[in-house]
């Protein structure tokens, strides 16, 4: 709803809020839209690295709209930056889900 201003102002901080909180919870909508807002730098800074992340853990649940905005997102990083959002999914995961 903070995202489109639906019945309420538009406020990109505060769907970042709720999204994080989603997605945190393990939820891929959550996490594809939190990538998206970190891809296009809405209510946060541009960072692909945490797009990748949040994509890449959307993807490993089956979310097609995460896995296209992966690969996409991916032409424009070097093999650093997609290593290390590999990490951070990597730790995201294994501490949610041990």
């Amino acid at each position: 709803m903070y995202a489109n201003g639906e019945g309420i102002p538009e406020n990109d901080a505060e769907a970042v809020k709720w999204y994080r909180m989603a997605a945190e919870q393990g939820d891929a909508d959550g996490q594809a839209s939190l990538g998206f807002m970190y891809a296009n730098g809405e209510g946060v800074p541009v960072n692909n690295v945490r797009a990748y992340m949040w994509w890449s853990l959307a993807k490993a649940q089956g979310h097609e709209k995460a896995a296209t905005n992966l690969d996409i997102v991916k032409k424009g990083m070097n093999t650093a930056q997609i290593g290390k959002a590999q990490a951070l999914a990597t730790e995201w995961w294994e501490k949610h889900n041990n």
